[in-house]
């Protein structure tokens, strides 16, 4: 190996889109940009936690066939490297102690260091822990003569094992990541490392991956701080980018030449961006031809109509509206206008026949019993039937869009409106979808596929939200104001309030307790739900695991 000292170092940072378990096209990928960064005069590039088996792999860990191929396929590939930079990746690597999450040095045609993962993450999203070996504190690895320390992810978190690198000699803080986005992640990440670049008196460079995986979104937006906390590279979000930074050897130590910094979107911006990847990857990942969904002309559907366009472009949503005795006139405008807004294929299927002979057939199971919701139902899961039949036929995924707020309180039909592959709002409240909505009527999005201007009408968006499975039906009929349940909802779901302290911020008890009951009902549906994008510190599913069977109540 060649360690002469140095005094000038380019790194590559590699900030891509890996698919899990796709080892072939990762490959292809690391070698892409291998030979982007040689021919910018790298030394040396770096590419996100796992890239080569993809982020996060699950329990496809524990598949020996798995971890098996992923540590044949460094090897294989060590060898195969011609002239140009040392490769930095992280994979999956098994030895006979265990499987861990790993980070390798691929140069001069062999693996010549290995570092694993210390502080398995076992929270939230995370479950590291069920499937690898926690590594022991790790060492430099010395690479031309310049001592880099490579904590992976979760090791930054907490400072034990950026201070063992930093007394062990470290000069560099490199950080291979797969960092999930959420509302709040994006600030808190760069506090992290500030904490880190502090507590070491070492710079740090940060490398996130960018892409869907299944509920989870990655935004990227790696950087790179100096020793003295100033921002020297700023990648942007969202968006695949590989860049040389520059450092040099100082009488203080190592130091980043600056580069222009990119703007990283914030708030509603960033949520929206984040749905639209979420979708965008995990139709194409899956290999979906394209998407198709009930456009109703209600808010929510116009946003994922939206989302969906901006995703994939115009010419792979199918609209479908679905007319019904209940479904005003309006409603039928608004979609129409939505659908030619969007650009997007609209077509109309009226469930009355599918409707009134299934009600047909049960009348004399039902009779001497009044209508209610059966009945309202059974609209839904025709709607249901229909765009699933249409799905069948034709290939393209169901796109499922209820919001959090419904999906929290159960306003949602099992087998009907609920029927889809993926729902990109599913993590959003009503009035963020409100929000999003007024968003993109303003905005295009970075790399979105859809035209500028106003795609959901002001109809839409003004309009009381309604079911419209009876008559005159208003969603605040059976739920508090949007404004009063999202507060509620915010506090019982994100924050584990208590009852008691929810009602204490000007809510009457007796609308906390129902909106506490409705929530732990519900919880068998949403068992039953699409997966969708993540994008609050605490979605249902990953982050939220309450049991379906729970008789506590306050």
């Amino acid at each position: 190996m060649t360690n002469t000292e140095t005094s000038t170092l380019k790194i590559a940072l590699a900030q891509l889109n890996p698919i899990v378990g796709d080892l072939d096209g990762n490959e292809r990928k690391l070698l892409a940009a291998r030979d982007e960064a040689a021919a910018l005069g790298a030394d040396l590039i770096v590419f996100p936690e796992l890239f080569l088996t993809g982020y996060p792999p699950e329990d496809l860990v524990l598949k020996p066939a798995f971890h098996n191929a992923a540590r044949e396929r460094v090897e294989a590939l060590a060898k195969r490297l011609g002239p140009g930079p040392a490769v930095l990746v992280g994979t999956v690597w098994p030895d006979a102690e265990g499987v861990y999450n790993a980070v390798v040095l691929l140069d001069e045609g062999e693996v010549s260091a290995v570092r694993f993962k210390v502080d398995l993450p076992n929270y939230g999203v995370f479950d590291e822990k069920r499937v690898f070996k926690a590594g022991e504190l790790p060492s430099p690895i010395s690479f031309r003569g310049v001592r880099l320390g490579v904590p992976i992810c979760e090791d930054i978190w907490k400072d034990e094992v950026t201070e063992c690198l930093a007394e062990c000699g470290a000069e560099i803080l490199i950080v291979p990541n797969g960092s999930p986005f959420d509302w709040k992640k994006p600030d808190l990440r760069v506090n992290v490392a500030v904490a880190r670049v502090t507590e070491t008196g070492l710079p740090l460079a940060y490398v996130n991956q960018i892409g869907g995986q299944d509920e989870l979104v990655f935004d990227g937006a790696s950087f790179v701080l100096n020793a003295d906390r100033s921002l020297a590279v700023q990648f942007p979000a969202w968006t695949e980018h590989v860049a040389v930074t520059e450092w040099t050897r100082t009488a203080e130590g190592w130091r980043c030449l600056p580069a222009p910094l990119d703007r990283v979107p914030e708030g509603d911006a960033s949520a929206y961006q984040a749905c639209v990847l979420g979708l965008r990857d995990y139709v194409d990942k899956n290999r979906f031809p394209g998407v198709v969904l009930g456009l109703s002309g209600g808010i929510d559907s116009a946003l994922v109509a939206a989302m969906a366009v901006d995703a994939l472009g115009p010419d792979r949503v199918h609209a479908i509206m679905m007319p019904y005795r209940y479904t005003s006139s309006q409603s039928i405008a608004d979609a129409e206008a939505c659908a030619a807004a969007l650009g997007i294929k609209l077509d109309t299927v009226p469930i009355a026949p599918a409707v009134e002979h299934l009600n047909a057939s049960l009348a004399p199971l039902f009779a001497g019993r009044a209508p209610d919701i059966t009945e309202e139902n059974v609209q839904s899961r025709v709607r249901g039937v229909i765009v699933m039949a249409i799905s069948n036929k034709f290939g393209a995924m169901v796109l499922t869009t209820g919001n959090k707020s419904e999906m929290s309180v159960g306003y949602a039909t099992l087998y009907g409106d609920m029927n889809g592959g993926f729902n990109p709002v599913k993590d959003l409240y009503k009035l963020e979808v409100y929000r999003l909505a007024r968003w993109r009527n303003a905005h295009v999005p970075a790399h979105g596929l859809g035209s500028a201007g106003i795609v959901i009408p002001e109809s839409i968006i003004v309009r009381p939200p309604t079911a419209e499975l009876r008559e005159n039906q208003l969603d605040q009929d059976s739920l508090p104001p949007y404004e009063v349940l999202d507060d509620i909802l915010t506090c019982l779901v994100e924050q584990e309030m208590p009852v008691a302290d929810v009602a204490s911020r000007g809510h009457p008890l007796d609308v906390v307790k129902k909106v506490e009951r409705l929530l732990y009902l519900a919880e068998y549906k949403r068992r039953q739900a699409a997966p969708g994008v993540k994008i609050s510190s605490r979605n249902f599913g990953r982050d939220r695991r309450y049991p379906i069977t729970n008789r506590f109540r306050e």
